[in-house]
């Protein structure tokens, strides 16, 4: 009977270790060690990269160093390829990715995510000057420079384009400027942090989709203090400028919506 009772309390405990954490549990956790944990790429300008000293810096970064401020801690980046960050978090080598996550159905199903904190949006670039082009139904005849996999290579191909394959942005606005192609539709984010370095370029955005694309901050599910923690973070970091700071220095504008 003993030795029954002893293979029972084994599987009563064996069953508890695969149970989720006790709500609360990591939200106590970050509060007690005094860090939040954050996986990053580290080679994605300009959300999160290194500096010509080295130093980890971005966009994202400087988000991730907000909201742990906010949370009363301080942030540890943990570096890794884009191709295991995710798998980091399951493996609990940090407590969240911040890295530009789109949020999507497929990963809502197995992850929590914040609210958004960065949108963007596919646009439409052409060279200053071009009156032609006025929107995406302007485009059909046009040559259009765009990776050809891409969602943007589709969108410009629906409307009508002749496609000039490109490697991605850089090469795409390349082939506006020196009048290989017409146009190319893009990334808002990209456009941005392009202008910023280039204000002088001569190309300018003359559409957008209206539907954008959204970015959060990940975490394991059953986490419901830590989620709701971070929310008020990012609401906090919107209220007080830090995020308005944070946006203008990368992007000249407010990239939240």
């Amino acid at each position: 009977m003993n030795l029954l009772k002893t293979i029972a309390a084994a599987a009563l405990i064996q069953a508890a270790a695969l149970l989720p954490a006790v709500a609360g549990e990591n939200l106590a956790a970050v509060k007690s060690a005094g860090v939040f944990k954050i996986g990053t790429e580290g080679t994605y300008a300009p959300f999160t990269y290194h500096d010509d000293s080295g130093k980890l810096v971005g966009f994202d970064v400087e988000i991730g160093e907000a909201v742990a401020a906010k949370l009363g801690v301080k942030a540890e980046f943990v570096e890794g390829k884009w191709d295991g960050l995710i798998a980091g978090l399951d493996a609990k080598r940090y407590d969240t990715v911040i890295n530009q996550v789109g949020i999507t159905e497929a990963r809502k199903q197995k992850y929590d995510f914040s609210e958004p904190y960065i949108a963007s949006k596919a646009v439409l670039i052409i060279r200053d000057g071009d009156d032609s082009i006025k929107g995406f139904a302007d485009l059909k005849g046009k040559k259009s420079a765009q990776s050809l996999t891409s969602n943007f290579g589709k969108l410009a191909e629906q409307s009508g384009a002749e496609l000039v394959g490109t490697d991605g942005f850089d090469q795409s606005i390349q082939l506006v400027l020196t009048k290989r192609a017409d146009a190319t539709i893009n990334d808002s984010l990209s456009f941005l942090d392009f202008k910023k370095h280039k204000p002088d370029a001569p190309v300018k955005i003359v559409a957008q989709q209206e539907n954008a694309d959204f970015s959060g901050i990940i975490i394991r599910k059953g986490e419901p203090e830590l989620l709701e923690a971070i929310n008020k973070a990012l609401a906090d970091i919107k209220a007080d400028g830090t995020y308005k700071k944070i946006s203008d220095k990368y992007f000249g504008q407010d990239v939240s919506k």
